[in-house]
């Protein structure tokens, strides 16, 4: 399927979004997961850290804060907690809901990639009712290129440097928010095509996009 930068893709527009810190604001249940995972293993967690770079796969995350031989252990008892404690805190930022709308009335498909692990990613769409056709959970980086690719995606949308690179891997147009933790310019040194504060800003871009 060729993808056509300026528009869309043969066979329909297809935009995709990054989840945490692109859609919603995950921190303060990630915060107190990991604040629950230092009450059960008496290791000194800085959950305030922890939500600074949000991103990365969790067992990057854990990685920094347990012996490699402990992470699989420590994956497994954050995912367990997940649930009860990251969903219902979680909300959606500015813009989200029109962003999506945005791309399902110019006739496209939104695309939600990643790292977060499939069911809990669910979970938060399924909370907020955030109107998305498909969802692929646990890739990063290069591998949501990947999948950007073989979706046909014309555009990613994400907040961390790992998701201009995941757009570039696919030739797609890197649109990239600073509602994560970098700004502007570190966004657009690293190669971000265009650079929005947050999406409120999307839906006039896309429409302007998709005229040109």
């Amino acid at each position: 399927m060729g993808v056509d930068r300026s528009g869309g893709v043969a066979g329909g527009l297809v935009v995709g979004f990054d989840l945490d810190m692109t859609l919603i604001d995950s921190r303060p249940g990630i915060a107190a997961v990991w604040d629950a995972v230092a009450a059960k293993t008496g290791v000194a967690i800085d959950s305030e850290l922890v939500v600074s770079r949000l991103g990365p796969p969790l067992s990057h995350e854990a990685a920094h804060w347990f012996p490699e031989h402990e992470v699989p252990g420590i994956v497994a008892m954050y995912r367990e907690l997940y649930p009860d404690l990251a969903v219902h805190a979680s909300e959606h930022l500015p813009g989200v809901v029109d962003a999506l709308a945005a791309v399902h009335e110019a006739g496209g498909r939104v695309l939600v990639i990643t790292a977060k692990n499939g069911p809990h990613a669910q979970l938060h769409l399924d909370h907020l009712g955030l109107a998305v056709d498909e969802l692929v959970g646990g890739a990063w980086a290069e591998e949501k290129g990947g999948v950007l690719r073989e979706r046909g995606a014309s555009i990613y949308v994400g907040d961390h440097l790992g998701d201009v690179r995941a757009a570039k891997v696919a030739d797609a147009v890197s649109v990239a928010v600073t509602t994560g933790p970098y700004a502007a310019e570190e966004l657009s040194a690293a190669g971000a095509d265009v650079v929005l504060g947050d999406l409120t800003e999307f839906p006039a871009w896309l429409a302007a996009h998709l005229a040109a």
